[in-house]
């Protein structure tokens, strides 16, 4: 599933709109859906994301040894 689609995802689960979230990440509704289009979204842009929703977001690494390079936003849920 590419990031286009679980944002959209996302979207539905949370019952709000493409647009609506565009907004709420100080985006307009046209820009951020060009964004998607290109798929062009930016950690941080999905960090916002999830702070604004108050969710958690996290891209892991884990190497051989275990260690973890994380980011995230801390997670709220």
């Amino acid at each position: 599933m590419t990031t286009t689609e679980q944002i959209k995802v996302l979207c539905v689960r949370m019952d709000i709109s493409i647009a609506e979230l565009a907004r709420r990440i100080g985006q307009s509704p046209q820009n951020f859906s060009a964004k998607l289009k290109r798929g062009t979204i930016t950690d941080k842009e999905l960090v916002k994301i999830a702070d604004v929703l108050n969710i958690s977001y996290k891209q892991l690494f884990t190497l051989p040894n275990g260690e973890k390079i994380e980011l995230g936003n801390g997670g709220n849920a």
